[in-house]
Formats: structure tokens, C-alpha cells, sequence
């Protein structure tokens, strides 16, 4: 049975555990290595279980723990090519690493990129084909939802999505002006809302799983990002048509099966 660990998610730091208690993928390194051993310690995981490192983008929050997990572990890293060069430029890897073109297959798997509007010169999701045909997805930071990333994530079971932040606590909170407007922006963060009108879509198209991700530690709450989702999914049913639950933002154990 795969399984979907969200080890880390908020504007502070990211990363994903997909796959078995034996053999798995990292979707983002955004914290030290002894917080990433830490948690995937506490959920039964060892460093020996992690067979590659697949990045999303260049942000801090993605990738601040690739510098010493590539000096500590042997395992390669997967990312655009913009990605990888500025990774190499900063001297954060330190073994093998690839451009993710079009997908990889590893340790059974495979693992295929989509595009996501954010403001760094690439930016992308990552979507994991699982032996047995079931799928699952990491879809934060972005702006808006595309059409390349509805096709991309049409009928995937499990989605970890981005919900980012109440449109009001945004508006009226103690963010300067420009920080807003990047936020607001298409090549931003996901509001609550859109996050909501794209679950319900995903849904129709047979997810089972939404897991709500990279919430805004001051522009939102997990119990209002929920209420927000929720509303938007009035004509499915929870837990018979899909479940719904709230990535914490730094794990204490727990997975979601898919």
C-alpha cells in the first residue's frame, strides 16, 4: 500500500515522504537534515528508505535541507534545468542530480512534473505513478490554477494541495504592500477558495484524498483553510465521496493511504 507522509508543509519549510515503509520519494528538502531525520524517525521511516530527492522550485522553504542530506546520504537529486543550475551555483548538492524533463521511473515508480505559476524561473508540481496504478500529487505554490495543471492532475487519488491563505486575513494583516500583492498575485500562493473550487474539481474527476498543504502561518489557520474547503464541496459527501484532511506543519506521525 503506498502512502502519502506530509512531513513538513508551511511557508516555513517543505517536504513529502510518497511511497512504502521501504522504498520512497522526497518531494522537497526545506528543513535540516537532523528535523528531516527526525521526522521520518517518527513515522517508522529510515534515511535508507529515501531513494531520490525530486525539487519544486528554488525557494528556501523547498530546499535548505539539500546541502547537507546530499553531504550525508547517497541519493540523487531530481529538478528543472533552471533549478539545477541554480542549486549547482550555490553548491547545495553534492552527488548525483538530474533534470526531470518529462519523468523518471525509480525504485518502481513514476514520477512526472507539471508546471506551476510561481515566481521563481521555474516552478513545477510533481505527480507519482505507483506500481499498482494508483497516483498522487504535490501541488503548492502557485498562483493559479492552470489548464496544464487540471490535466495534469485529472483523476489522481491523492492530492496534496496548496491552501494557502483567508483572502481577509491577507488583506488585513501586517504584510507590507508589495508582499500582498505577490501573494494575490498569479504567480503567488493559492487562496483558501481557489483551493476549494480546484478540490471540488479534482474530486469530480475521481481524487479520493485531498490533503491541504503549505498553509501561511499568519495569513490563515488550519481550522479556517478546512471551513473554507469544505464549503466549496457542499455537493459531495466526506468521507463516503472524498477525505479531507490538513497537512500539519511539522509532523507528529501519520500517513495518509492511497
Amino acid at each position: 500500500m503506498a502512502r502519502l507522509y506530509p512531513l513538513f508543509s508551511s511557508s516555513s519549510g517543505n517536504c513529502t515522504y510518497i511511497g512504502s515503509s521501504n522504498a520512497g520519494i522526497l518531494i522537497d528538502d526545506g528543513v535540516s537534515f537532523a528535523r528531516l531525520k527526525k521526522a521520518l524517525e517518527i513515522n517508522g521511516l529510515s534515511l535508507s528508505s529515501v531513494k531520490a530527492v525530486f525539487i519544486t522550485h528554488e525557494h528556501s522553504d523547498h530546499i535548505k535541507g539539500l546541502d547537507m542530506l546530499t553531504k550525508k546520504i547517497s541519493v540523487p537529486v531530481f529538478a528543472q534545468d533552471s533549478t539545477l543550475e541554480y542549486l549547482l551555483g550555490k553548491n547545495m548538492l553534492h552527488g548525483e542530480h538530474y533534470d526531470i524533463k518529462q519523468g523518471v521511473e525509480i525504485c518502481g515508480y513514476r514520477v512526472e512534473p507539471f508546471a506551476t505559476s510561481h515566481d521563481t524561473p521555474q516552478s513545477c508540481g510533481y505527480k507519482i505513478t505507483m506500481s499498482d496504478g494508483k497516483t498522487a500529487a504535490v501541488c503548492t505554490d502557485l498562483g493559479y490554477v492552470s489548464e496544464e495543471v487540471e490535466n495534469a492532475l485529472d483523476g489522481t487519488s491523492c492530492v496534496l494541495l496548496e491552501s494557502n491563505y483567508d483572502i481577509e486575513m491577507l488583506r488585513n494583516g501586517p504584510y507590507p504592500y508589495y508582499l500582498k500583492t505577490r501573494i494575490f498575485g498569479n504567480t503567488g500562493h493559492l487562496s483558501n477558495p481557489d483551493s476549494g473550487k480546484f478540490a471540488a474539481r479534482l474530486i469530480g474527476s475521481g481524487t479520493t484524498h485531498i490533503i491541504l498543504g503549505h498553509l501561511s502561518q499568519h495569513n490563515n489557520t488550519p481550522a479556517i483553510a478546512e471551513q473554507t474547503v469544505v464549503s466549496c464541496l457542499d455537493k459531495f459527501k466526506r468521507n463516503s465521496d472524498y477525505i479531507l484532511s490538513v497537512a500539519p506543519v511539522e509532523t507528529a506521525g501519520g500517513f495518509v493511504p492511497f
